[in-house]
């Protein structure tokens, strides 16, 4: 059984020379304020395509404050015109490397909607003002920050290198592209929460090691002309291996890689040529292993660019294989050609110790936006400004959600004590500040201070979720430590309101009943808004969330003790449409249960595939890489063409009469026409008005439904009417 794996404390490297220049009032984004500090250049210039906010929720400012706090001059600059270099040369040449990133979100997602429609505001720019970062902003950055100095190493970071560290399916142009790292010519790149993975590459660069050599820190990724001598590759390029894998074990607590060794001609070929050099060990994967193998030196190849880009089912295989080798204590390093290259991950970060989060976040942050900004609005921080974030991490594994991905399954929890000093941290320096808080949360609301009993056993596991499809009987699920919190933050001079804004995992809420009657009587304004997502267990069970029971005993529970309190409060259900494997009929199933439970939504959301989720490995295959993935796998059909995700979408909004004739059309066409009527069991009314199709207004919603026949979905192109099922091109969402 693996050993929980250990780091150095996150402040225990030793301070750069430039720390005597202490804390600066804010993080420098002018020549000006260079000189007024007294600096003649800065060591490090972060680039972001957010505006400078200097508040723990912006990760353009705890990186750059946790830099300063290692004694490294700090520059920003912020949303730089991208169209020229000069925008780049603004702060001059950094001593040490630029750290690139798109900003607190994807820059597509950013700029584009689900149904791919240009937004017309930007949440992070000063009045919401759009436009004001390129698509594809990591990329775009580094290749102009390469243009200002060409000898200055660049490292990426930040949520959209994060979630495109390996190939992936990139939505906005319906292929697989590269990994973010080839595409942006930068040296090397850091995922997830990377302070530990800056602490270690910054003090390498600062004792003058050339950062080619910089190769083996958890976090990172970088491109090598090989695998290195010496080291074992498991071979999962392939998913037609020859030899019968039914056997395999993949039940909680064993590895799905444990295979026996087998020397490859290549690798004897290579050992005759140069006896001085160890030779590369090629096992294929379905093979099991004889002899204990060594993790350190093990890496998994995964199939590479060109092949994952042609063939969808080995890039579902791929998908899987990254999210197995997501826990830090067991993953191993992954390997992906790209062309002649090889794609180096090495494994995630070892999360950070309450005492370590607590110091990133008890930095100097002025908690307010850069004063060149003025008194302009930026919504985002708005938002924010008197918000906690009190942990992170998420162990929900939600199939169409990438925040595992990106901060991992192992919750880090702030210490009582900084959470309550940053409560009155905003009650004294927030102008205006009114005595609301408007959150105390994180990814979810209620994970806090919840992880596996036994860290050997965290240690060894590799489940996609600790709470599905039923709640780990390893997890601890008591909230005892949250419900403590709540109550010595309600206690707090100058704090008149909390507001638990974060999402609730209700599933595990109904485990302890004390923490959902402190949250029903003491956080809740009314209504809570809490996420089933779905009616349906097929759909429920891809999107890996719980099934319709938990929500009414959590429903029952919220109304017990509302009625406690004395309060008449409300749930506001959250729902999908178009996720990959729903079909119309769970659709139609999802928009009854609304009716029934006179549940009219205004705020609907439709699937949006996002980078690195598996959900998106769904979309873009059709297939489930929450089994194992081989050509013969089920073809799960997914809602593509936007005529398909429009019908699914409208079923959310049954009772918006401009949804009507388009369900009544599709009704109809699946036989169910019995819901078409004034009844309080049917789902839309009559035409009111049959004479439009004498006067020839007919509507033609024949294309956004797709017909049952034999069992099989007929999944037709919007544009060309041709099926595109047998391995012919997948009809396009535009």
């Amino acid at each position: 059984m693996p050993t929980p794996k250990t780091a150095p404390d996150l402040f225990s490297y030793p301070k750069y020379w430039a720390e005597c220049y202490g804390t600066a009032p804010y993080l420098p984004m002018s020549r000006q304020e260079m000189d007024d500090l007294g600096w003649d250049s800065c060591d490090i210039i972060i680039v972001t395509g957010d505006a400078y906010v200097d508040h723990p929720s912006f990760g353009m400012a705890v990186i750059g404050r946790f830099l300063e706090s290692q004694g490294f001059r700090v520059g920003i600059i912020a949303q730089p015109d991208w169209r020229n270099a000069g925008a780049f040369k603004q702060l001059g040449k950094p001593n040490l490397f630029f750290g690139v990133t798109a900003g607190n979100m994807d820059s597509m997602i950013n700029r584009y909607t689900a149904d791919l429609k240009v937004r017309n505001d930007d949440a992070y720019t000063p009045n919401a003002e759009p436009g004001k970062r390129p698509d594809r902003a990591v990329t775009v950055y580094s290749q102009r920050c390469k243009e200002a100095y060409s000898d200055v190493p660049v490292i990426l970071g930040g949520i959209e290198a994060s979630l495109r560290r390996i190939a992936q399916y990139d939505y906005w142009s319906d292929e697989v592209r590269r990994s973010v790292l080839v595409d942006a010519t930068a040296e090397i790149l850091l995922y997830g929460n990377a302070e530990r993975a800056m602490a270690e590459v910054a003090d390498r660069l600062a004792a003058g090691v050339n950062i080619r050599d910089i190769d083996d820190v958890r976090g990172t990724v970088v491109v090598k002309p090989e695998v290195p001598g010496g080291w074992t590759e498991l071979d999962s390029s392939r998913i037609d291996w020859p030899r019968e894998i039914s056997s395999l074990q993949e039940a909680f607590g064993s590895s799905p890689y444990e295979y026996r060794e087998e020397e490859s001609c290549q690798t004897e070929q290579s050992a005759s040529n140069n006896d001085e050099v160890q030779p590369v060990r090629i096992i294929p994967m379905p093979l099991h292993r004889a002899e204990q193998l060594n993790s350190e030196t093990t890496c998994i190849r995964l199939p590479s660019f060109e092949k994952v880009h042609n063939d969808p089912a080995l890039y579902a295989h791929a998908s899987r294989v990254l999210h197995q080798e997501s826990n830090p204590h067991n993953a191993r390093v992954l390997v992906q050609k790209h062309g002649n290259r090889e794609l180096w991950v090495n494994p995630p970060p070892i999360p950070l110790e309450t005492p370590e989060l607590d110091g990133v976040f008890d930095l100097s942050f002025q908690r307010r936006p850069h004063p060149s900004y003025g008194n302009t609005k930026i919504p985002a921080y708005d938002m924010i400004k008197t918000s906690v974030n009190i942990m992170r991490g998420c162990f929900g594994g939600c199939s169409f959600c990438s925040i595992t991905e990106h901060e991992g399954r192992v919750i880090q929890s702030r210490s009582h004590e900084s959470v309550l000093a940053e409560l009155e941290d905003i009650r004294d320096k927030v102008p205006g500040f009114t005595g609301q808080i408007s959150d105390l949360g994180g990814p979810t609301a209620n994970m806090y201070d919840l992880n596996c009993k036994d860290d050997k056993i965290q240690a060894s596991c590799r489940r996609l979720s600790c709470v599905f499809p039923g709640i780990c009987k390893n997890l601890k699920t008591s909230h005892k430590q949250t419900t403590e919190l709540y109550r010595k933050a309600r206690a707090i001079p100058g704090i008149k309101k909390i507001s638990i804004a974060s999402g609730l995992r209700y599933d595990l809420a109904v485990e302890d009943p004390e923490y959902v009657e402190e949250l029903v009587t003491h956080h809740v304004g009314g209504y809570l808004k809490i996420a089933p997502e779905h009616t349906e267990k097929g759909t429920l069970d891809l999107m890996m969330k719980p099934e319709m029971g938990t929500y009414d005993a959590f429903k029952k529970m919220f109304e017990h003790f509302s009625r406690k309190a004395g309060k008449k409060q409300y749930l506001i259900p959250y729902f999908i449409a178009a996720h990959p494997g729903c079909e119309d009929e769970d659709m139609l199933n999802l928009s009854l249960w609304l009716k029934k439970n006179k549940f009219r939504v205004d705020q609907v959301q439709t699937f949006y595939p996002s980078p690195m989720s598996l959900a998106t490995a769904m979309y873009h295959s059709e297939k489930n890489p929450l089994k194992r993935v081989s050509y013969k796998s089920p073809r799960l059909y997914t809602p593509r063409t936007i005529d398909q995700r429009r019908l699914q979408k409208a079923f959310l909004r049954y009772h918006d009469a401009k949804n009507w004739p388009f369900l009544r059309q599709a009704l109809r066409d699946m036989n169910r026409s019995d819901l078409i009527g004034p009844g309080k069991h049917q789902l839309v009314p009559e035409e009111e008005n049959k004479g439009q199709r004498r006067s020839g207004q007919r509507v033609n919603t024949s294309s956004t439904f797709q017909k049952a026949r034999g069992g099989q979905w007929d999944n037709r192109s919007a544009k060309t009417g041709k099926s595109t099922s047998g391995g012919q091109k997948k009809g396009r969402r535009r």
